[in-house]
């Protein structure tokens, strides 16, 4: 296929990959002087504006038939990580788990519910943790789903020299790396040493010529950091054109770190400049859900799988009512449970808090107790609600 037939197909339709949360002229600002130094990813695009295209198309048609797929699957493929970061709110769900008699779904069962899902319509797989680099083989799946979009979420210190080659090759793949800021902002959180090795990864998937971005936990000690635009431009430099901004989420009950309402506003603000001004796309939580009617958990715009297989709304809710090893991914989708919040219009409203389901406890509670839901994690795998 031409050059010129692979950039109609992908920008002048207007058809650019993502859902319509992502759909910004933004993005081909951002991207196209990219694709122009790295020319060999035409094919890629092409390949995934026509992977994009079809799932959208299975899904339209499922939810004729009444079953509503979401165009991304969240997956934490491993109950492992090597780090122990303050505040991580996959450990205090339940999802990483430091018992190493933990069972996490093997790269079979995996390949086997990307399948599935790929049949269903699901587009994009987002790969979580624990830590996805702690699962041998991972790259297996990008390979093999090469129509799909894949972004690796990771804490950047575990990439060996194959990976950097694999990823080279297969295209389809982003791997965002975990940072907090600065060196000492970042190692505080996530051990000494950390911000080196992530940074240094950053840097060889940039020079490999492989999409990254990076992933920041946003919260009272770090969000100012982030609004001095030297230090968005010294990512930019380094090759980094996409950033998830995500407000921390409480947990333990400590609220302490949260932003609060005058400094998201602001913060909230300078996200939107660096749009308008900044060679890389943002995407800014709780921010951006305006654009989606609020929350997109529960089938809305993803779901998530823990490590051992139950289907959650979003990673940092733990409730459920279905396991993919004795259930089929369409058969869980069908989950009253996720029926329920996609129905009561206000549990999608954040009202001042970092995550809609966060914001009210008490009435999820009471959903997955209507529903006969339970906490999806290994230590209370059978306990109701």
């Amino acid at each position: 296929m031409s050059f010129k037939r692979i950039f109609h197909k992908i920008f002048l339709k207007g058809r650019i990959l993502f859902p319509r949360v992502l759909r910004f002229p933004m993005l081909l600002r951002v991207y196209f002087p990219w694709i122009i130094r790295h020319p060999r990813i035409l094919p890629t695009l092409a390949r995934l504006a026509s992977g994009y295209l079809h799932s959208k198309r299975i899904r339209e048609e499922e939810l004729k038939r009444g079953l509503k797929v979401p165009p991304f699957l969240i997956i934490s493929i491993t109950s492992q990580c090597n780090l122990q970061c303050a505040g991580c709110y996959a450990a205090a769900t339940g999802t990483i788990q430091k018992n190493q008699g933990s069972k996490s779904l093997n790269l079979e069962e995996w390949r086997k519910i990307i399948y599935e899902a790929t049949e269903l319509g699901v587009f994009g797989f987002i790969i979580a943790g624990g830590e996805p680099f702690l699962k041998h083989d991972l790259l297996k799946l990008s390979e093999e789903f090469n129509d799909r979009l894949f972004l690796i979420f990771t804490n950047g210190t575990l990439l060996k020299s194959s990976d950097y080659n694999r990823l080279r090759r297969i295209r389809n793949t982003i791997v965002i790396v975990s940072i907090e800021g600065d060196p000492e902002t970042t190692d505080r959180r996530r051990g000494m040493g950390v911000y080196k090795k992530a940074i240094a990864t950053i840097q060889k998937l940039g020079r490999s010529g492989v999409i990254s971005g990076i992933s920041v936990t946003i919260d009272r000690q770090n969000y100012k950091y982030w609004m001095r635009p030297e230090n968005i431009d010294a990512l930019i430099a380094k090759e980094v054109h996409l950033g998830f901004f995500l407000e921390y989420i409480p947990v333990n009950d400590d609220v302490a770190l949260m932003l609060k309402s005058e400094e998201r506003e602001k913060f909230r603000k300078t996200v939107l400049n660096y749009r308008e001004t900044k060679q890389i796309f943002l995407i800014h939580s709780p921010g951006d859900e305006e654009y989606m009617g609020g929350c997109v958990s529960a089938g809305r715009g993803f779901v998530h799988i823990t490590p051992t297989g139950d289907l959650t709304p979003c990673p940092v809710s733990n409730i459920a009512t279905h396991n993919l090893t004795t259930s089929s991914l369409r058969d869980a989708l069908k989950s009253p449970l996720f029926k329920l919040i996609r129905e009561n219009e206000h549990l999608l409203e954040t009202e001042g808090m970092p995550c809609a389901l966060f914001a009210h406890p008490k009435e999820v509670a009471e959903l997955v107790k209507q529903v006969g839901g339970y906490i999806a994690s290994d230590a209370c795998r059978n306990k109701m609600i």
